[in-house]
């Protein structure tokens, strides 16, 4: 996750004011995947009855994604906000995938998806003019057109996915196949593809 240091303060391509800028897009980074893993293991502990790593872990990082867009725009106690919840919404997302029986198990989408439109949405929310944004964010006085901005912008992009990555999977789909073999799935990929288990505790099932 230290790569986020370089990508999220190395993305203002020069130190201007003083560095100041730098510093504050590193602190709010910081602090967002801090409140991130924090959030995550506080919800999952709430909803499972004990805490778990993994999810933290997730948490953290879905901190991290939340933040990358509003962090050079933000105060750092924005920052905590946004970590904080974007940890409970990759809980709940991973909860809410499972009730619709998708298969995601490293959490790509509530981390990437939903914690990643939360942050976009952020910069209209908690961003301030005074750092540089075009607009003031909502919760100065009221104003929406940042935040309407972020709106469109993130449906634009979800429009975008959906229709091109559509056609690709039904390009896909109808030539080689998306399926793995009932084998291969129970299995494991990573058997598969690689000749060897990413998690060696799996439990590797019979077929016959």
């Amino acid at each position: 996750m230290v790569w986020l240091f370089g990508f999220n303060a190395g993305s203002t391509l020069g130190v201007t004011n003083a560095g100041l800028d730098i510093g504050r897009v590193a602190i709010n980074t910081n602090l967002a995947a801090a409140l991130g893993g924090i959030g995550a293991m506080i919800m999952v502990w709430k909803q499972f009855g004990k805490p778990d790593l993994s999810m933290a872990m997730n948490g953290a990082l879905a901190g991290l994604v939340g933040v990358t867009a509003p962090c050079a725009f933000i105060e750092p106690w924005a920052a905590c906000v946004i970590g904080l919840s974007s940890g409970v919404i990759v809980v709940l997302g991973v909860e809410l995938l499972d009730k619709l029986h998708i298969d995601d198990p490293v959490g790509a989408i509530p981390v990437h998806g939903m914690c990643g439109i939360w942050g976009t949405l952020c910069v209209g929310i908690f961003g301030k003019a005074a750092l540089g944004l075009p607009n003031e964010g909502f919760i100065y006085g009221g104003n929406p057109m940042q935040l309407g901005v972020q709106l469109v912008g993130s449906a634009a992009t979800v429009i975008f996915v959906l229709v091109s990555m559509g056609l690709v999977f039904k390009i896909i789909d109808m030539t080689v196949g998306l399926r793995v073999s009932r084998t291969e799935e129970l299995r494991g990929l990573d058997i598969g593809e690689h000749g060897m288990e990413a998690y060696s505790g799996f439990q590797i099932f019979s077929t016959s």
